[in-house]
């Protein structure tokens, strides 16, 4: 196990290439020595363009167009719930994935979120979205060894201050 860092690197299909200039490998992956390789750009193909290569990215576009734009939403600030939730140690194995600077941005990106999206998502959502919030704001404030003032904790910027 990572000490709380996930390694990511972007997967390139064989369709793409590299700005020009970058170094890589030639299937476009990243270097095994390590070199910086340029982000991708999709090449010779527009949206008019279906790619007969990847079918399956076709369906993923699709589904995806499909959706909703408040369940997309939704699905991002439950994400965030619940990824604050594990590094304020709210879970079972609690104290091992605890890192409140983690939590603090994730708390803050959730905020923020919710705040761009108060319009745009019914109250039926916004409402429990919104009580998730204020708990792990308070949840925050009790794990910090020491507290911010009201009004200056994370997301705080966008709800104001929270009191238990």
């Amino acid at each position: 196990m990572w000490a709380g860092h996930i390694d990511v690197r972007p997967v390139v299909p064989p369709d793409y290439r590299t700005i020009p200039g970058a170094r890589t490998t030639e299937a476009g992956g990243t270097p095994a020595d390590g070199r910086a390789v340029a982000w991708p750009y999709r090449v010779g193909m527009s949206d008019a363009t279906p790619s007969s290569e990847n079918p399956g990215f076709d369906d993923m576009a699709r589904d995806i167009a499909e959706v909703p734009a408040v369940e997309v939403i939704v699905t991002v600030a439950v994400n965030l719930m619940s990824a604050a939730a594990v590094k304020l140690g709210l879970t079972e194995e609690g104290e091992d994935h605890k890192d409140l600077d983690e939590a603090r941005k994730l708390v803050h990106a959730l905020a923020g979120l919710l705040d761009a999206s108060t319009t745009e998502i019914s109250t039926f959502h916004a409402s429990p979205l919104r009580d998730g919030l204020k708990s792990l704001q308070l949840a925050f404030r009790e794990a910090s060894l020491v507290p911010d003032e009201p009004g200056h904790g994370p997301g705080e910027k966008y709800t104001g201050p929270v009191y238990g």
